[in-house]
């Protein structure tokens, strides 16, 4: 049976447009747009009209960086992919790109299997898989191949921790050989692991235990070096890059440097880098635990970088690498010792409000918010137009937002299976109001209204900015 929803009145913004435009959802694609008033958009019926009077339609956010029930340091992500993506979607994010993981000695299938089987039937919104590539070799470099084919387009290497995720420069330049022909895309983690681990082991013999040493050990010189040589090995594989969550104004210019050489170099950077610092690190009472990440928080002067970075576009994505670890049970598995602290904030379900402040504070136009958080992610990893969007033909992911609303953020009242909030107390203007997915509501009027098994699979084609 054909269902029909009106979204009316409302101001549609998407990366290219703004217009005062009703929406119309047939079976869960947007099958019109036409300017509000005119006889186009008055002749339209449907069996449900949301009135959007007042508010933007905006395209569901595309996360493209997440990690549920990821294991790290003896622990697990505290969001299993039902309550992740249940405060993605209070969030007004409707497409989530997670991480399945290779463990070292086995197959790139049996991890994807492996979330595969995690995901299936619990998502609120719909996914799709980036693979992390912990032990390349001939095998798993064969696989790559297989996965691309399959719409698993991207590869997640890391520079840093050794005896974990570590690669080396030889199985990273060989792994960017092999994107290079098979289209797909090398997502890096660029820190310089091998020095980073011998100033962790020169802190603690010095006593320097607490939280705030986690940023200081993983030096600001140490991202911009890893990021460096990342460039060039993709150079000399001819392969592109993404780096991910980008902290340093160092980092920055040498994406911009790369960029402007005309080489297919992307680079992402987090919420947690544009509105939270070194001071957070520093909370006295092992309050700094909450915001140990990797790369880590910066001091406050490199957000200005960041954030000219994003206007720029030496920067093109903001991400939130989702992976939330209890304060209580968790995050205090490193006390006494800073280094098994699990590394990870919570942010899924804050990412489209924060960067909507950023908006009201005149870092970024409307536009530009609707690319960084939807447009964009959707296009680098092959989702684009059925995500990201608000056209014809497209999946009717659709937030309707209210820019004037305001909301303190806080643990007491977000989605998050996390018992802290990273943005505690913090009031911005802007929320959420009714979301739809694939043309179901989700979330309507501030009220839960989806389920686990909405969500599905979604393959993705390769990065949409290469020839």
């Amino acid at each position: 049976m054909s269902t029909r929803t009106l979204i009316r009145g409302g101001l549609v913004v998407t990366a290219a447009d703004e217009i005062h435009a009703d929406v119309l959802v047939e079976d869960g694609r947007v099958a019109a747009l036409a300017a509000h008033g005119t006889p186009a958009a008055e002749s339209w019926t449907a069996d449900r009209v949301i009135d959007a009077t007042g508010r933007y339609v905006i395209p569901g956010g595309v996360d493209a960086h997440t990690h549920m029930e990821l294991p790290f340091g003896g622990t697990f992500a505290s969001d299993t992919f039902e309550t992740g993506t249940r405060a993605a979607a209070w969030g007004g994010t409707t497409t989530i790109v997670d991480f399945a993981v290779q463990t070292v000695g086995r197959s790139l299938r049996e991890g994807l299997d492996a979330w595969y089987a995690k995901a299936d039937g619990n998502c609120a919104v719909d996914y799709a898989f980036h693979m992390i590539l912990s032990d390349v070799d001939a095998s798993s470099l064969k696989e790559m191949d297989h996965l691309v084919e399959e719409g698993v387009t991207s590869f997640k290497l890391f520079m840093a921790y050794p005896g974990v995720f570590y690669s080396d420069d030889g199985q990273i330049l060989r792994a960017m050989q092999r994107s290079s022909a098979n289209g797909g895309l090398i997502m890096m983690h660029a820190e310089n692991g091998i020095a980073i681990d011998v100033l962790v082991e020169q802190a603690l013999a010095r006593g320097e235990t607490d939280p705030r040493h986690h940023g200081e050990v993983r030096k600001v010189l140490l991202e911009a070096e890893a990021t460096h040589r990342a460039i060039q090995l993709a150079r000399v594989a001819g392969a592109p890059l993404y780096v991910v969550h980008v902290s340093a104004e160092e980092a920055v210019a040498e994406l911009a440097a790369a960029r402007d050489k005309g080489l297919p170099v992307f680079g992402e950077t987090c919420p947690q880098y544009l509105f939270l610092s070194t001071d957070n690190l520093a909370e006295p009472d092992f309050e700094g635990a909450k915001y140990v990440c990797s790369t880590p928080l910066r001091p406050r002067e490199h957000q200005a970088a960041l954030w000219r970075g994003l206007r720029t576009n030496d920067l093109q994505v903001v991400s939130t690498d989702h992976c939330p670890f209890c304060f209580t049970g968790q995050k205090d598995l490193g006390r006494g010792d800073f280094s098994k602290i699990p590394n990870g904030l919570p942010g899924v379900e804050n990412r489209m409000d924060l960067l909507h402040q950023a908006v009201v504070d005149g870092h970024i136009s409307r536009r530009r918010w609707i690319e960084i958080a939807c447009a964009t992610p959707a296009r680098m990893f092959g989702l684009y137009p059925k995500k990201g969007t608000i056209a014809p033909g497209s999946d009717a992911d659709i937030v309707v937002y209210d820019p004037h609303a305001t909301q303190t953020l806080s643990a007491a009242t977000h989605h998050m299976n996390v018992d802290y909030s990273a943005y505690e107390g913090r009031t911005v203007t802007g929320r959420v109001e009714t979301v739809l997915s694939r043309g179901e509501t989700v979330i309507e009027n501030r009220t839960y209204t989806g389920r686990a098994g909405h969500g599905v699979y979604t393959p993705r084609s390769t990065c949409q900015y290469l020839d």
